[in-house]
């Protein structure tokens, strides 16, 4: 019997990582080929602990210190690599981890390398939109990744169905509403990070030939913000009796933020981030029948992420 290939997980213990982590252990049939290290930077953790209740084997690195990198990829045949920006709130800092992750995975003859990757706004925006770093800093590791000639797939995760509830769909005034500073009709990529990013990566792993190169767009759908309401009130029909979609000005919305305590420049981006969703695109009106052409498992649909996954929609009727 042949011997079962390594995938090493960065990030194991969050969200995209652990997603990966329990696709893999989870499917019996890819247990059989296929044998999951998740790497974290305290393997003492009871999140670490948790993923070797799964099955997983743990090792200890830091993405801040490329020696300890190899040893956690030794042997490896497939990695998925991701980082997260919002840790350091730096783009070097990001992409300092994203290429010595790249470096370490190619001296160790790593044949398939899956990025956590996100569309270059600034270039794609044509200069309209510059401030988006957590979406530029992913896309100029991908461009490194790319020229160093390491067998690749870039997975690009949509738009976070997590981040709706309680937060951009909430309660004000008596009234479920959902407020950004775009159109009601503009359309969002969304994903349910914690259950479908593994199905995705799942899906590159199986169709490895087919993919190298390539972008998989990671979403179930495009929904307007009109339809993601629309489903809310279907949803639950008595909360949703008064819910609204609207949009906000550029100051208002900036101003919501920094009542949260949050910078002048992280409010500029997170508004760039929204208006590439309206002017641009998320994908740049990139289809999705591409990249759901590999899967294996049906993803969520926003009703179902509603019903099961959505805590502060939780005691809604």
């Amino acid at each position: 019997m042949a011997a079962k290939k390594v995938l090493v997980v960065f990030g194991a213990t969050g969200v995209q990582g652990g997603s990966v982590v329990k696709a893999i252990l989870g499917d019996s049939k890819m247990r059989e080929s296929w044998t999951v290290r998740g790497v974290t930077r305290d393997v003492s953790k009871p999140s670490s602990k948790a993923l070797e209740s799964l099955g997983a084997e743990t090792v200890a690195a830091d993405l801040n210190n490329a020696s300890t990198l190899q040893n956690a990829l030794k042997g490896a045949y497939a990695v998925f690599a991701v980082t997260n920006y919002w840790e350091s709130h730096s783009a070097e800092v990001e992409m300092k981890q994203g290429k010595a992750m790249a470096d370490a995975a190619k001296e160790a003859g790593v044949q398939h390398f899956v990025w956590s990757s996100l569309m270059n706004v600034s270039e794609m925006t044509k200069g309209v939109l510059t401030k988006v770093l957590h979406f530029d800093s992913k896309a100029h590791i991908e461009q490194y990744i790319r020229g160093n000639g390491m067998p690749a797939t870039y997975f690009m995760p949509g738009f976070y169905m997590s981040n709706i509830p309680g937060s951009s769909l909430r309660l004000v005034n008596s009234e479920w509403t959902f407020a950004l500073p775009i159109p009601t009709s503009a359309p969002i990529p969304l994903l349910n990070t914690a259950d479908d990013v593994g199905k995705f990566v799942k899906g590159i792993l199986l169709n490895r030939e087919k993919v190298l190169g390539k972008r998989i767009y990671g979403a179930t759908d495009y929904y307007t913000i009109d339809e993601i309401v629309k489903e809310f009130r279907e949803q639950f029909p008595e909360a949703g009796k008064t819910a609204k979609a609207v949009e906000l000005s550029h100051q208002v919305y900036k101003d919501g933020l920094g009542s949260k305590g949050m910078p002048a420049e992280t409010q500029e981006e997170l508004l760039q981030n929204m208006r590439l969703l309206s002017e641009f695109g998320y994908y740049g009106g990139g289809s999705l029948h591409e990249s759901h052409s590999i899967l294996v498992d049906k993803l969520t649909t926003w009703k179902e992420f509603m019903a099961t996954k959505a805590p502060a929609f939780a005691d809604l009727k």
